[in-house]
């Protein structure tokens, strides 16, 4: 039986489809309109203005108003070395969940996901280069603390690369920087973390004894057993403008005094003011003032030689 009806659908179809449909099969997935990048925007976390992400990164990421947005480890060497160019150092590798720990997520399942979100092992990234050019600048091996990557946490790994890298400016003969970027300890992997404390504080004394700069670069946020250990044990302090820096966070500490904090308690800005950092750089300024800094206690070094 013949369904009086079909020529009708199909030409309704037809219709539905537009002339497109008609001129050639597969024409409307040419000119369909173009997938639109999830990240092609960033809203500044200050004012909500959405920011072109090209415009975002050729800014180094601070934002219009002065906020210097958090950036993972590799973008950090890239713009702290001349040219961008380093060596890359690996980092130790370390015992992988000793405890069997699992917060209702097993601690194997949250570091897979870490790693692979973030491309690499841990937190920590080390590199060896040329910091503020050849004139005035000095070599130095540089170690990044990455907040993306569980916060960045530190644990064995993290206490082992900080051990590697300190041990690589000695055998190089060369300064420490560190940027530091935590909200404390690995909560997943208990006293073996903590005990990183320790470790980190020891290899710095290798770095004094051979008569080697440590410096420290302070990034948002500097947090915890991070901020009780090396970030506070080097010979001079510097700090991104608006860095969250302190052991517990203002929200503990006012619950816990029951009193509220002054404005800009724990930022940069206030800690250079007490004391506690020697000076707030802007991230462009970074490299040049490191070099400069490093030449210079490098310098003394020789001359003492």
């Amino acid at each position: 039986m013949v369904d009086k009806n079909k020529p009708q659908q199909d030409k309704s179809q037809e219709k539905r489809g537009g002339w497109l449909s008609r001129f050639a099969p597969g024409v409307r997935k040419i000119v369909s309109r173009r997938d639109t990048p999830d990240n092609l925007w960033v809203k500044d976390p200050d004012s909500g203005e959405m920011l072109y992400r090209s415009d975002l990164e050729n800014a180094l990421w601070v934002t219009p108003s002065g906020r210097h947005m958090r950036i993972d480890a590799p973008t950090r060497l890239r713009f702290t070395f001349d040219d961008g160019q380093y060596e890359a150092i690996d980092t130790p590798d370390v015992p992988e969940d000793p405890l069997k720990f699992s917060d209702g997520k097993p601690y194997k399942d949250r570091l897979n996901a870490a790693r692979k979100a973030a491309g690499r092992k841990d937190t920590m990234a080390i590199g060896f280069g040329r910091i503020g050019g050849e004139a005035e600048g000095a070599d130095a091996v540089v170690i990044v603390q990455d907040f993306t990557f569980m916060g960045g946490s530190l644990g064995m790994a993290a206490g082992e690369a900080f051990i590697a890298a300190a041990r690589a400016a000695v055998a190089r003969n060369v300064p420490l920087v560190c940027f530091t970027a935590a909200g404390g300890a690995r909560m997943q992997e208990g006293a073996l973390s903590l005990m990183q404390m320790a470790r980190t504080t020891l290899a710095i004394q290798e770095l004094k004894a051979a008569q080697l700069p440590f410096v420290v670069v302070l990034t948002d946020p500097t947090t915890g057993g991070v901020t009780a250990s090396y970030a506070m044990l080097g010979d001079v302090h510097l700090a991104e403008p608006g860095a969250l820096i302190g052991f517990a966070g203002p929200r503990v500490i006012e619950a816990t005094i029951r009193e509220k904090l002054p404005p800009g308690f724990q930022r940069a800005e206030y800690l250079q003011e007490k004391g506690m950092v020697d000076k707030v750089v802007a991230r462009d300024a970074l490299p040049e003032t490191l070099g400069q800094i490093l030449s210079m206690l490098m310098g003394g070094k020789r001359r003492a030689a």
